[in-house]
């Protein structure tokens, strides 16, 4: 045998081992669930679940607060209408998250010092993060204009997608993000025109979605509109880029601003101005926004 050994374990030592190796098998399968199972945004959903309870309780409120004036009768009953329901998103609005991955874009999120957030996160991988209910009001927008309205963020779903705002963005991405906006269209019935960049609603602050997102594609599937074919389209004499701007819904207080939106979004570059040809794009977009 040379230098090999045997060892002979007694009855005891044998039921010690086997003990201890059911209890090690014990302990790998709890570990395996409790693994599976842990939710490292557990604390931040406990803060959220208050928070909507906190909410909801003001919309029980009724009346919220008493409206007086001494040339005015007010009722002493509140008179509830039977005849309501939610306030419901008109407006879809694009970001990149201009960070180097999603956890920290969730991270972000979650801190109540950031004082930002969004609806709906899509990762690189085509992983999407639910984080508000559609109905609530997240805090993606800022200071930003469409049209006459203001206060983008109560009348928008704020969607962001990882990416450092240089980078192209992935298949699984834009796969899962037109499923996503399908969902949101049919569901409230969102218009076309109204799905939109972060750019386009703050031009002098913002650039998201970057030059490379496929807002053509989109557009073909209803997210948002497209210029069709300009060869032959004649520019009138006397038409007002300014005015086209604003009815396609830019905030032209800052004119460079306005047009570097909209040839980001409409042409993807950051070129200064607007060339004859761009006119062309910018009169044909005009008017399907007529």
């Amino acid at each position: 045998m040379g230098n090999s050994q045997i060892f002979v374990f007694s009855p005891h030592i044998e039921n010690t081992m086997k003990n201890l190796c059911s209890h090690v098998v014990v302990l790998g399968v709890f570990g395996l669930i409790f693994g599976c199972a842990y939710n490292p945004y557990r604390s931040t959903n406990r803060d959220y679940k208050r928070k909507v309870k906190s909410l909801s309780k003001v919309i029980r409120q009724y009346p919220l607060q008493s409206i007086r004036s001494d040339s005015m009768t007010m009722s002493p009953y509140f008179a509830g209408t039977t005849n309501l329901n939610l306030r419901k998103p008109n407006f879809v609005i694009i970001h990149h998250t201009a960070q180097n991955n999603c956890p920290q874009t969730l991270r972000t999120f979650t801190l109540p010092r950031t004082q930002v957030s969004a609806h709906y996160v899509i990762c690189k991988d085509g992983t999407v993060y639910q984080m508000l209910n559609d109905y609530l009001r997240a805090w993606h927008a800022g200071v930003s204009r469409w049209g006459n309205i203001t206060d983008i963020n109560s009348s928008s779903i704020g969607i962001e997608l990882d990416n450092n705002g240089f980078e192209p963005f992935t298949e699984p991405q834009i796969r899962n993000l037109c499923i996503v906006l399908d969902t949101l269209k049919k569901r409230y019935n969102i218009p076309a025109a109204n799905f939109i960049g972060h750019a386009d609603i703050a031009p002098t602050r913002k650039n998201d979605p970057n030059v490379s997102f496929p807002w053509k594609p989109l557009a073909e599937r209803g997210f948002g509109y497209w210029y069709d074919d300009t060869t032959g389209v004649v520019v009138p004499p006397d038409f007002n880029h300014l005015q086209a701007l604003r009815i396609i819904g830019y905030d032209v207080k800052d004119t460079a601003a306005a047009i570097r939106a909209f040839r980001r979004h409409f042409i993807q570059d950051t070129i200064p101005g607007l060339q004859e040809a761009d006119k062309k794009i910018l009169y044909s977009l005009s008017r399907k926004y007529e």
